[in-house]
């Protein structure tokens, strides 16, 4: 760990990421520029970006070290919730798989719960991290996300669990694995299964069924970074095996400057902790 440099005036991922194979910190060069267009050009073909290997091997180890050791701190949350994070649509029949609540079981740091001293809420705030997200995604800004709770998040899935299928809240997911599974544990996910005017109702409905045969599947390995447009494909974890958990930074970005996710979809995700916490400060908000 000694051979991490958390100096607060250099920017972090000089120190984590394998500049050698992903130059993000120099993407005006030829051979970063060349670097920048193969990876908009997957994010265009196939809707995701997948770095194998991005954090350095020394750095990866204190990256998993940090986690493992403030998981057990964290709740466990058993996460119930449709597919869309928000509340049911009661215009729906109601056997339609979109009145359903799928859960999942997850052990869960929300961003407050990550100090700014840990090296992934450096990472996350890292500058350089945050323009080479945007310029992958061909965004003309790009924002890390205000919300309290959900900026950052470190999740990990025990054997046995699983992530339920799920459309995330913003466009562009952005995940870094710290640590893999033994097996299992595979991102699996729907391509393009709902746009901004639609959703494919029938390739959606199928996979809820059970279907797995149109969805997709890409090996991780740990320190793999990963740009998903997890906004438009409906997309979740198969379950756990082996006796190691599979744990997963979620770094979340927005267009907006200054979004915040609503009270009812945070309280879904993250359970009493956080719902005491509102209610706590709406009592202190009236009393003032």
């Amino acid at each position: 760990m000694s051979q991490i440099n958390r100096d607060a005036d250099s920017d972090i991922v000089l120190s984590l990421v394998d500049l050698v194979r992903y130059p993000i910190a120099d993407l005006e060069s030829a051979e970063g520029a060349a670097f920048l267009k193969s990876c908009q050009g997957h994010m265009d073909e196939h809707g995701w970006c997948n770095l194998d290997g991005f954090i350095r091997p020394e750095a990866l180890a204190a990256l998993a070290e940090e986690s493992n050791t403030l998981l057990p701190t964290a709740e466990v949350l058993t996460i119930k919730r449709n597919i869309y994070q928000g509340a049911i649509d009661p215009s729906l029949p109601e056997d339609d798989p979109r009145r359903k609540e799928y859960t999942h079981v997850a052990t869960q740091l929300a961003n407050d719960q990550l100090p700014n001293e840990t090296l992934i809420q450096q990472l996350y705030q890292s500058p350089l991290l945050t323009e080479f997200v945007r310029r992958v995604q061909k965004k003309d800004v790009l924002y890390r996300c205000a919300d309290e709770f959900q900026a950052l998040n470190v999740v990990a899935l025990h054997p046995g669990s699983w992530h339920a299928w799920h459309y995330d809240t913003t466009e562009c997911t952005v995940t870094l694995l710290l640590q893999a599974a033994e097996s299992g544990g595979d991102f699996a996910f729907l391509p393009n299964s709902r746009s901004d005017e639609a959703e494919d109702r029938e390739a959606v409905d199928r996979l809820l069924a059970g279907d797995m045969s149109h969805a997709q599947k890409f090996d991780r390995g740990a320190g793999t970074f990963t740009l998903f447009r997890g906004g438009y494909s409906l997309h979740g974890v198969t379950e756990v095996k082996g006796k190691t958990p599979r744990v997963t930074a979620i770094l979340t970005y927005d267009e907006q400057e200054g979004r915040v996710i609503s009270d009812d979809i945070n309280i879904r995700i993250y359970g009493d902790r956080v719902e005491k916490i509102l209610a706590d400060r709406a009592a202190s908000n009236l009393n003032a």
